[in-house]
């Protein structure tokens, strides 16, 4: 067996090792660190409420993001009765270096999909939904069709549901922007994901949407090399956008082949994003080691 290079966590700002773009083989230099700090430890999803969600995801042949997304709160949320559908497919066009979800060509659309999502939404008795995908830049709209006959859907079978839609950049293209606005949702959320600076390696590809007149939200994790000043500088910009909600959360590391971390960010500098963002005109700012993008989404809504 090959000996294994010692994890070294970089200061911010440092020329990343290895220097690769998205997943790669290169990154399984740096192998998975398996001690993270306790404020970044969460309990096994276990219990009643989860086991009868995941019935029901695989009965109706179901996607969820907490799971293809190895998502930290899956216990919590779960556990709750709560989960993020995850539309068009397990299998993603691009291959970011910070997601679990698999990439590869995809299949078929599922065009009977919307109809089973809005039937678990009636079932678990949702207040409010949200629905994300994955990217599928084969399509001509990237799949926006898929998330307004969603949308509908959810109203029709769940009259009473808030949608929250956490969408792809549709490859920059404003009539699959507008063929979502079309349907109303509460929130509409697009994640930043990183400061620019790292862009060409965390995700490839990126497009700049100016936020609709609704409740607009958006996420950027750290983690990967950025430094606060960048962090600070990104919530800037995206305020400035007119967004209302931000999370902010720790990029954790899926796998030996996605990127390495580069450094835990501290509970206590999650709490200063918090306050900082909150003077830049964000209505709420959701900022701690574990939040993701669905984390308290129900408590978002109204806040445009």
């Amino acid at each position: 067996m090959g000996e294994l290079a010692p994890i070294k966590f970089e200061m911010p700002g440092e020329v990343e090792r290895p220097r690769s773009r998205g997943r790669s083989a290169a990154n399984t230099v740096v192998p998975i660190d398996r001690a993270r700090p306790d404020w970044l430890k969460v309990r096994l999803p276990m219990g009643p409420e989860y086991e009868n969600l995941r019935r029901l995801m695989r009965s109706k042949s179901l996607h969820t993001v907490c799971e293809e997304a190895h998502c930290p709160n899956m216990a919590e949320c779960w556990g709750a009765g709560t989960a993020t559908f995850m539309i068009l497919g397990d299998t993603c066009t691009r291959s970011c270096g910070f997601c679990a979800v698999k990439t590869g060509r995809p299949g078929v659309v599922d065009l009977d999909e919307p109809a089973r999502v809005g039937a678990a939404v009636a079932q678990m008795a949702l207040g409010h939904a949200v629905v994300t995908s994955v990217n599928r830049d084969e399509l001509p709209d990237g799949g926006a069709s898929l998330f307004a006959a969603t949308i509908r859907e959810i109203r029709v079978q769940s009259p009473g549901t808030t949608v929250e839609v956490l969408i792809p950049d549709f490859v920059g293209d404003p009539a699959a922007l507008d063929a979502v606005l079309a349907e109303r949702p509460e929130i509409l959320n697009h994640n930043v994901e990183t400061v620019e600076r790292l862009y060409p390696r965390v995700r490839p590809r990126r497009t700049k949407e100016h936020a609709p007149d609704l409740v607009c939200k958006s996420g950027i994790m750290v983690g990967l090399g950025e430094t606060h000043e960048e962090v600070v500088a990104t919530m800037r910009d995206i305020a400035a956008q007119g967004t209302n909600v931000l999370t902010v959360g720790q990029y954790l590391r899926p796998s030996s082949m996605h990127l390495p971390i580069e450094r835990y960010w501290t509970p206590a500098e999650f709490a200063a994003l918090h306050d900082e963002g909150m003077t830049m005109g964000f209505r709420h700012v959701e900022s701690g080691p574990l939040v993701r993008s669905s984390y308290h989404a129900e408590r978002h809504v109204g806040l445009g």
